[in-house]
């Protein structure tokens, strides 16, 4: 089985409980649209090279780091800070979903999405 179609629903289901959870958080939704393609600044990091692109786009791109930040904001009572980092989480979400992957460092469409990585050999 392909597992391509999976990590795009797991995607979705990331991306949809991301906004139900800023909704129910009572988010700013203008902050939301502001702030949402922000991670998609890391790819400026291509302009160096690929490989530097590749690191920084993919430690902007783990959910590592919104769950570091949601923590922080839980245990420290940061309201906004957790608005933040479900902002970001739904915006790697979003990525996943649309089919954009982390990075290789050999081009910036060489994905642990990309169809050809999931073929049957």
């Amino acid at each position: 089985m392909n597992p391509r179609p999976l990590l795009h629903l797991e995607g979705a289901a990331v991306l949809i409980v991301s906004v139900f959870a800023y909704h129910w958080s009572h988010g700013n939704w203008g902050l939301f649209a502001l702030l949402f393609l922000a991670p998609d600044l890391s790819m400026i990091g291509y302009l160096a090279n690929v490989r530097a692109g590749a690191a920084i786009y993919n430690a902007i791109h783990t959910y590592v780091g919104p769950l570091l930040l949601a923590g922080y904001s839980l245990g420290m009572a940061h309201h906004t800070t957790l608005l933040l980092s479900l902002i970001w989480t739904a915006h790697i979400g979003f990525d996943r979903l649309l089919g954009f992957g982390l990075k290789y460092p050999t081009r910036f469409k060489d994905t642990h999405l990309d169809p050809e990585r999931h073929t049957a050999r």
